[in-house]
């Protein structure tokens, strides 16, 4: 049997979220001429606040907006890995980076299950020395990243249903589980877990948390 610590990121392992934050990122060194564009991404954001486009068309509008249709995996490369140093310089909780050194010396498995999205959660997994990685994915035409996602966006519910199947995939017998989140969103998951930890927990989550007699952990 295969002990497990999977761990949500943004947020978890980092203070703020990351894909807004990839998207600017990207915007102002790769074509700062998409900056303008930028209340088109507020307009998305009030469309799904509205309830006319969902999680899933939002992020894939907003990289369409800020990235545009297509980027070579060449030309993308060196951003993600400038990304992901700058997210581990300044973006990265101390306190949670030293519990991924203690589930791994405890002998677990690390798993990052996130909703952004893998061809850039790839770099930051890499620093923190994690390889197994449950992210949200993106369609390649050859050896060029689309705007589109490809299958679930790795949130919710969605997010239990992909873990199950990686886990499925990969063969290894679940043994003790433990995952940690900020958010009430990922209550499937802390249902699913053997330990859920309530990590840097917003209002909602620490409700739920409270009256589960679930551990509360602050990282931040």
């Amino acid at each position: 049997m295969t002990d497990f610590a999977i761990y949500d990121m943004d947020r978890t392992i980092t203070r703020t979220g990351t894909y807004t934050n990839w998207l600017l990122f990207w915007a102002v060194r790769k074509a700062p001429w998409r900056l303008p564009l930028l209340p088109l991404a507020g307009i998305n954001g009030l469309l799904f606040a509205l309830k006319i486009i969902d999680r899933r068309q939002v992020k894939q509008l907003n990289q369409l907006v800020l990235m545009g249709r297509r980027v070579r995996r060449a030309r993308l490369a060196p951003m993600v890995e400038a990304y992901a140093d700058r997210v581990m310089a300044r973006n990265s909780l101390a306190k949670a980076i030293a519990q991924i050194a203690a589930d791994k010396a405890e002998g677990r498995r690390v798993v990052l299950a996130t909703a952004s999205h893998r061809f850039y959660v790839e770099g930051i997994a890499k620093r923190l020395g994690v390889t197994d990685i449950v992210a949200t994915g993106s369609v390649w035409d050859r050896d060029r990243l689309s705007w589109r996602l490809d299958g679930r966006n790795c949130y919710g519910a969605d997010k239990r249903k992909m873990v199950e199947a990686w886990l499925a995939a990969d063969g290894a017998p679940r043994g003790h589980v433990r995952f940690y989140s900020d958010h009430k969103t990922d209550v499937p998951m802390f249902d699913w877990a053997d330990e859920p930890v309530a990590v840097n927990a917003h209002p909602p989550l620490r409700r739920v948390a409270i009256a589960r007699h679930w551990r509360i952990e602050d990282w931040g």
